[in-house]
């Protein structure tokens, strides 16, 4: 049986993943200009809900070391080096007969909407750069490498050490992680990378910060590039 102590610590790291998520979900449903708004109410909930954690999860604190910039620029590197080598989530579940196709979902592109080179572009650029580089990171890593990884191994996952290794809950929160990405295999290998971190290190925050400067690279990759198919 859980305890209402490990089951309190349980909640406090999933749900406000779960709602970030559910956010994510509705994201597209408010028109064109609506999803840039939204993005900003929903990355302004999820910096107030990490603010809210923090009191009660001693392992989300940022930890800068050259493991983690090595991690996180080497991820960086080969989710844009791969990216024409495989059919990405939904072509794949096409392919494999597993649904039918979605209606193509528009870009992440401000400059298609607001106008070329515009302030309220270049503003929600900014925006989504800063979501998914400050906010997003510890969302999941908390949810993926502190709780889903140590709770396969045991339901009393707080008694788990982050630097304890076992390869099914290495491969599953991989794969699950890798999913929730319509990159699904830059997903997993990134997955693999970041579980590897915390293992390696013992602690939740070289990942936390390599995960951060992949997603800050991949971020100004797509504002240089022009490869919004990213976002």
């Amino acid at each position: 049986m859980i305890s209402r102590v490990t089951g309190s610590s349980a909640l406090v790291r999933a749900v406000p993943f779960v709602v970030f998520v559910g956010l994510t979900f509705f994201q597209d449903k408010f028109g064109d200009a609506g999803r840039y708004w939204f993005y900003l109410a929903k990355t302004l909930a999820g910096a107030g809900m990490i603010w809210a954690m923090r009191p009660f999860i001693e392992e989300m604190r940022w930890k800068f070391s050259w493991e983690a910039v090595a991690v996180g620029v080497g991820v960086f590197a080969m989710w844009v080096g791969i990216d024409s080598f495989y059919p990405k989530l939904d072509v794949l579940i096409t392919k494999l007969g597993l649904g039918k196709a979605a209606a193509a979902q528009a870009s992440w592109n401000p400059h298609e909407h607001f106008g070329q080179g515009a302030t309220l572009a270049w503003f929600f650029i900014a925006v989504r750069i800063v979501g998914s580089s400050l906010v997003v990171p510890p969302l999941e890593e908390v949810f993926f490498r502190s709780l889903l990884y140590r709770y396969i191994v045991k339901q009393d996952f707080m008694a788990v050490p982050l630097s304890f290794f076992a390869w099914m809950p290495f491969l599953v929160a991989s794969a699950l992680f890798g999913l929730e990405h319509r990159e699904w295999l830059a997903g997993i290998l990134c997955g693999f990378a970041y579980q590897g971190l915390v293992c390696l290190k013992g602690r939740l925050g070289d990942a936390i910060v390599a995960h951060a400067i992949t997603n800050l690279l991949l971020g100004v990759w797509v504002a240089w590039r022009g490869a919004w198919h990213f976002w």
